[in-house]
């Protein structure tokens, strides 16, 4: 388990990472989702020791690390970039933190070995990094950080570089490679969908403060305020001011729309809507769905899925739908959004409905 209380990173007069207080398990993936400047990699290299906190305290399994070295807090980190010695064969580099740390020939023999049986390296452990390919190389990097079965592991968006076919090989495997092996595992990001692929807990990183945390899927379904929201969205979450009066809600373009449930029994006021892109599509999803007129300014064809960015009075929005959709930049074009996928926040920021 590590345990960050009120830490905090400053550099000179620039506050990297504000006062923050979080308990991190062993036994499930961590993730850190955030995107970059968010505060993940300070973060990591706080707990890691790499940077030296400006107040607070990091436990590990009990025992304060605050002011110990990388290599006294027993921890490996994997970058995205493939640190591995050029020079080294893969068995040497796996087993390089073994040999500092004086182990035996044969626990060495016996660690590396099983590392690189699980990571499928065992044809490769008489080569060297650059005979190796991107992805090969990245899994190198995390066979030495099992073999080293250390107390803690931080994975720095550690598969940004490899190819879409590797990274999704990878992300599969990873909360399996390190399941059971007593690490504490701390999985950096900025994409939402991986880490809902990833499960586990999740903590939202937003200006080196942490938004919200809990269990990933709890925390996407429910964000705790309009920052979650936005953090765990990708495409970003769509958001507006409406008026609530009685039981309708209002956009300033005069939409409006019935409301039930909380949302209903809110005092009347500004309120700010906010739903996920794959609910605004170009075709209506049912009798409830709110029709929304905009002006086209983007669009997007990624795979089996068309995005269309559009102007909505002052707001921009984003649709998300599956299929090839016929959209024309610079016109006008209906789009649905589906009321129970809304989220209302209110002018504080916090989920209210």
């Amino acid at each position: 388990m590590i345990e960050l209380r009120d830490i905090s990173k400053k550099i000179g007069q620039i506050i990297h990472i504000k006062p923050t207080s979080l308990t991190l398990q062993t036994g499930h993936f961590n993730v850190l989702l955030g995107e970059t400047g968010s505060g993940k990699t300070s973060l990591i290299k706080l707990m890691a020791g790499l940077d030296l906190a400006a107040s607070g305290q990091i436990l590990i399994n009990g025992q304060d690390v605050t002011k110990l070295s990388p290599q006294k807090r027993n921890i490996s980190l994997v970058h995205q970039f493939f640190v591995n010695y050029p020079h080294m064969t893969v068995f040497d580099n796996i087993a390089s933190p073994l040999r500092v740390a004086g182990m035996a020939k044969s626990e060495i023999q016996g660690r590396v070995e099983e590392a690189a049986d699980i990571l499928q390296l065992r044809p490769m452990l008489n080569r060297r990094p650059q005979e190796l390919s991107g992805g090969q190389q990245q899994r190198t990097a995390l066979a030495r950080a099992i073999a080293k079965e250390s107390q803690a592991v931080f994975l720095d968006e550690p598969l940004a570089n490899l190819d879409y076919k590797l990274r999704e090989e990878l992300r599969e495997q990873l909360p399996e490679l390190f399941a059971g092996r007593g690490a504490v595992v701390i999985y950096a990001t900025s994409e939402p969908e991986e880490a809902l692929l990833l499960g586990g807990e999740t903590a939202l990183m937003h200006d080196g403060h942490v938004a919200q945390f809990g269990p990933t899927a709890e925390i996407y379904r429910k964000p705790a305020n309009l920052t979650s929201a936005r953090v765990f969205s990708d495409p970003p979450i769509n958001s507006a001011t409406i008026q609530k009066n009685g039981a309708q809600a209002s956009l300033p373009t005069g939409v409006s729309w019935p409301l039930d449930g909380q949302a209903a029994a809110l005092p009347d006021g500004a309120y700010t809507v906010a739903v996920r892109p794959h609910h605004v599509t170009p075709a209506s999803q049912g009798a409830q769905a709110v029709e929304l007129t905009g002006q086209v300014q983007v669009t997007e064809l990624s795979g089996s899925e068309s995005s269309a960015h559009f102007l909505m009075g002052t707001d921009n929005w984003v649709s998300l739908a599956h299929g090839v959709h016929p959209y024309e930049v610079g016109e006008d074009h209906a789009f649905w959004m589906d009321p129970a996928h809304c989220y209302y926040f209110a002018p504080d920021g916090k989920l209210v409905a």
